[in-house]
């Protein structure tokens, strides 16, 4: 009975088999923040994309607190601010993913703000689209005409440039399984559009503002958060008592994933969400904390 009570055993329980050597990493960094527009101007760009870094294998030590930064979406232009804000970086110890570009506004810069994908050309001449950051994303996309703005560049593509009746969509954001699910991060802002079809945004970024079917100030739309995709761009509308703010860009978001056979960290911070899918164990991070293993 013994014999068969220990063959039993041995064949039933599975020991965790030591701390983690490697662990699997997403570090998707804040959006951009879309474009202000005011009285009656023309499509203002959409934010880009939050950098996006992802590997199947990052070496980590035991003993040893990580630190884990989870970047701000950048605010939406106003007319105190005129571009969209950069959103900031996320970090996972030695890694950084870089904040996306704002979108190009009224009266602000001639490029659009450049980051880890770069926001959308404003829709008036002489302005320029936002760069990327080869290996975190693209560049926000151009304007043809001065009422149809570029949409933000996204972590899969450039951002969709302004036509001669649509503004630009935001660029494709990037498909992660790290969670168990096919979720899709840091895509790009669409543009505003003073008639016409306003861009969309992608990936959780927010749409442009079609002003010419308002008569009513009205903002672009804000990017769900933890998502690291760009805000909307605005654009004046047909009342011609005011202009828009540009939308808020997306929160960025962390996640770590390793084998469940293996030690649960030894201390965290910033109460990250436990899951078990795949065999693996998930720790995302929606705010700045720690991990050790």
């Amino acid at each position: 009975m013994s014999s068969l009570l220990g063959g039993f055993l041995s064949a039933t329980f599975n020991p965790l088999s030591g701390a983690p050597t490697t662990v699997e990493y997403l570090v998707v960094a804040g959006g951009g923040g879309g474009g202000y527009s005011n009285l009656g101007s023309a499509g203002k760009g959409g934010g880009g994309a939050g950098g996006l870094k992802q590997a199947a294998s990052f070496a980590v030590s035991t003993g040893t607190a990580l630190t884990v930064t989870v970047g701000a979406g950048g605010a939406g232009g106003t007319s105190a601010g005129l571009d969209g804000v950069n959103g900031s970086n996320s970090v996972f110890s030695s890694i950084t993913s870089t904040g996306g570009g704002g979108g190009g506004g009224t009266g602000g810069s001639a490029t659009a703000g450049s980051g880890g994908s770069g926001g959308g050309q404003i829709g008036a001449t002489g302005n320029f689209p936002g760069t990327g950051i080869s290996g975190q994303g693209f560049d926000g996309g151009t304007a043809s005409t001065a009422n149809f703005a570029g949409g933000g560049g996204g972590s899969g593509s450039t951002g969709i440039a302004g036509g001669s009746a649509t503004a630009g969509s935001g660029g494709v954001g990037t498909v992660s399984t790290i969670t168990g699910a096919q979720i899709q991060y840091a895509g790009g802002g669409g543009g505003g559009a003073w008639s016409g079809s306003a861009g969309l945004g992608t990936a959780g970024g927010g749409n442009g503002v079609n002003g010419g079917l308002v008569s009513v100030f009205t903002n672009a739309g804000n990017a769900t958060a933890n998502t690291g995709s760009g805000g909307g761009g605005a654009s004046g509308n047909s009342g011609g008592t005011a202009g828009g703010n540009g939308g808020a860009g997306g929160s960025g978001i962390v996640i770590l994933r390793y084998p469940a056979t293996q030690s649960a960290p030894t201390a965290t911070t910033g109460s990250p969400q436990i899951n078990f899918a795949d065999g693996y164990q998930i720790y995302t991070f929606t705010s700045n904390g720690t991990i050790t293993f």
